[in-house]
């Protein structure tokens, strides 16, 4: 079916194509690490301020490659939030941990920071914090539980592309933040991802990895007089024509943020008078957040009001989806993770919560339709 406003239309700047000719025609480079992926690594590393940034093929990969360098071993634990892509916990389950969920806030829908302490075992090596909707975690605290207890922090960073706590940049803050760049996300290059390291000693192990467990790029810089097999690794390395498309958005990334964050407000300020009336709640950023307008989303009073608004926005030709189903629930999840503590939020909260249509060309007209449909619906219910 085709939709009058969709859910989601993949970003498009405008120089991608260029980018794509000049990286088969001038450059002669379409494997990875040409000058696109160089470019676009230079970018994040000097918008964020990590000491070193190796783009993968997938959010899913960085995560994996996280998750090899904090060596996690069969039977260590990973305190995380259930409600999240399953690819924040496989992450962790491909090398034989526990994820071992917590309940969430139902403000921010993030990682419960005053529940994280009471889970942490013997066996506690990491916390992963997952920046909902680029909103981030409370990561002062989760920073101080995590050196108390000489753990590991990585942050699950897919959907917080320029988005910052206090300043300082998501996906850089913890010991390695992960970007996705799936069609979906701020930015994109179809499929596509980038893994964040603060310690820049953890860099060549990184490198190593991501080139299959070689050290092909100390060969290409000099460093070594031929290449060969040194370490477990994968192929973690992204087209260049991957990166080709990417660099051509995030030369105007802030045109794109801006873009993005005209219409949240503008759907937060037309929506407003609902959530005054207590029909819908909005969602909440922290003082000292300030998040990319990834999605916006608002909260129903339960599951079968949720439904009955996504059929009545389809029947006006508008595509609303609801989001993750706690992982903890899923039949993965019974198999290899566990719950810690109550779950007051995480279920109740996720089968509230509704995306509405969230994209850089999303227009004036479209947010006030899509309002215009949200507010006949609860005028009539």
């Amino acid at each position: 079916m085709t939709y009058k406003i969709p859910f989601n239309i993949p970003p498009y700047a405008g120089g991608e194509l260029e980018n794509l000719k000049t990286a088969c025609e001038v450059n002669h480079k379409i494997c990875g690490d040409g000058p696109f992926t160089k470019w676009c690594k230079e970018w994040i590393e000097q918008r964020t301020g990590t000491a070193e940034c190796l783009l993968t093929t997938s959010g899913t990969d960085a995560l994996e490659l996280a998750a090899l360098l904090t060596h996690v071993q069969p039977g260590d634990e990973v305190i995380m939030p259930a409600y999240t892509f399953c690819s924040t916990a496989d992450a962790f389950v491909l090398r034989g941990a526990v994820p071992v969920f917590v309940d969430i806030r139902p403000d921010t829908m993030n990682i419960d920071e005053t529940k994280i302490e009471d889970a942490i075992t013997d066996r506690t090596r990491v916390i992963v914090c997952v920046h909902y909707a680029g909103v981030a975690c409370e990561m002062d605290t989760i920073l101080d539980i995590a050196r108390r207890h000489h753990l590991q922090v990585v942050e699950d960073a897919a959907q917080a592309v320029m988005s910052t706590y206090k300043g300082k940049a998501l996906g850089a803050i913890g010991d390695y933040g992960c970007y996705s760049f799936h069609e979906t996300k701020n930015y994109s290059m179809g499929e596509g991802g980038a893994t964040l390291i603060q310690d820049a000693a953890m860099a060549e192990e990184a490198e190593i990895i991501r080139e299959k467990g070689t050290n092909r790029s100390q060969f290409f810089r000099g460093q070594v007089d031929k290449y060969t097999w040194v370490n477990y690794g994968s192929s973690y390395l992204p087209s260049e024509l991957n990166a080709a498309y990417l660099a051509a958005q995030l030369k105007i990334a802030d045109k794109i943020n801006n873009a993005r964050l005209a219409r949240w407000q503008q759907y937060y300020e037309e929506l407003t008078p609902l959530s005054q009336a207590g029909r819908i709640e909005l969602p909440a950023v922290p003082e000292g957040c300030v998040h990319n307008a990834h999605m916006f989303y608002i909260k129903c009073r339960d599951i079968d009001e949720r439904q009955q608004l996504i059929n009545t926005l389809k029947d006006h030709s508008i595509l609303a989806v609801f989001h993750y189903i706690p992982l903890h629930t899923a039949p993965a999840g019974r198999k290899f993770c566990r719950f810690h503590g109550e779950d007051r939020y995480t279920t109740k909260e996720s089968e509230r919560l509704l995306r509405l249509p969230m994209y850089y060309t999303l227009t004036e007209d479209n947010v006030d339709e899509v309002v215009s449909v949200v507010r006949e619906f609860y005028r009539t219910h």
